[in-house]
């Protein structure tokens, strides 16, 4: 693990845009394709507002970029709270990658129908072997120490086969479409973004804390053979020793 620690939320969504461009890049001397799982939230609207913007938005080959999500709310693609319809207002809408090489979580369909027809697209692009999936992932981190929609008491945090999962969460009232542990935990780099001083204290807790992924589900995410990345503020970082 490696834990890189910025002044302040506008230095830490410029260091992920210059993480970013540089993977891109390096991965793509080796492959025609980058497959990038994005995730919702303030921190990633920061940093797709600049990938949007020169320098960024001239150097990465857009078209050889494949999105994805970690997870979704189930509502429509139109809905503020919906983490592909931010995306595509902030990044995808101001650059061009070919609409097919776009992959939103389905909400017009039935929530356990949309998690089976991810789960499709997922196995047609990585198949079924152990090999690598994301080149990258990015997540955030919640204030209950929740990552993707694996939070704090729900059984999908301990999901051990399924790559996908759709279910209601009680304390939202809405369903949520998420990858699992074990889809992310094979990708190639997984990238942390935590800003602000409410994440200190759950930072802490997944960090250096006991091991307790009922409680802190971000403590599940250790990719098998990839790097992890936690990139964040010094408010987030406070309580770190």
């Amino acid at each position: 693990m490696e834990l890189i620690v910025k002044k302040n939320p506008a230095d830490l969504a410029k260091a992920a845009a210059d993480f970013i461009a540089k993977r891109i890049k390096d991965v793509l001397k080796k492959q025609d394709r980058f497959t990038i799982a994005l995730s919702g939230g303030s921190t990633p609207k920061a940093l797709h507002e600049l990938l949007a913007k020169p320098p960024y938005v001239d150097q990465i080959p857009w078209l050889q970029l494949h999105f994805f999500w970690g997870d979704e709310r189930y509502v429509p693609i139109d809905d503020e709270q919906n983490n592909a319809g931010m995306a595509y207002d902030t990044l995808l809408g101001h650059v061009y990658t070919p609409e097919n090489q776009i992959h939103v979580w389905r909400t017009d369909l039935e929530p356990e129908a949309a998690a089976a027809d991810y789960d499709r697209v997922l196995h047609d692009y990585f198949g079924d072997t152990d090999a690598p999936t994301f080149d990258l992932v990015l997540l955030g981190m919640g204030d209950d120490g929740h990552t993707l929609s694996l939070f704090p008491g729900t059984e999908v945090v301990h999901e051990t086969t399924a790559w996908t999962k759709a279910y209601f969460l009680t304390q939202q009232n809405m369903y949520r479409l998420t990858l699992t542990a074990p889809i992310v935990n094979r990708a190639s780099c997984v990238l942390f973004l935590v800003a602000g001083p409410k994440k200190a204290e759950p930072l802490k807790e997944v960090l250096e804390g006991t091991y307790n992924p009922d409680k802190y589900p971000s403590q599940i995410i250790k990719p098998v053979s990839g790097e992890l990345v936690w990139l964040v503020d010094e408010k987030a970082a406070a309580d770190l020793k």
